[in-house]
């Protein structure tokens, strides 16, 4: 019999907690707890900048979208970060 109240803060049916909200993760992934003061004066913002993706269609020579694969996985990460680049290099 149902009694209306929810489950959520007590284990699941297997005896295993839930995993913790993705803002906490996040959090602990970033490791700001550990930060230094020489830490802090050497990193830049986009260290700690996350953006919002959004979804873009591309057109691209061939023989740089074959340059940034030939390392694999995460190739549009890799193209990201060198726009990034040059975008900081503009704005100084």
């Amino acid at each position: 019999m149902k009694t209306g109240k929810s489950d959520r803060g007590s284990p699941s049916r297997s005896g295993k907690r839930r995993r913790p909200p993705a803002n906490r993760r996040r959090r602990k992934a970033l490791g700001l707890s550990g930060l230094t003061e020489q830490n802090l004066q050497n990193m830049r913002i986009s260290d700690l900048y996350r953006p919002v993706k959004k979804p873009v269609t591309l057109r691209l020579d061939a023989d740089i979208l074959a340059w940034f694969k030939k390392d694999g996985r995460r190739y549009q990460t890799r193209i990201n970060a060198a726009l990034r680049k040059v975008m900081e290099k503009e704005m100084r």
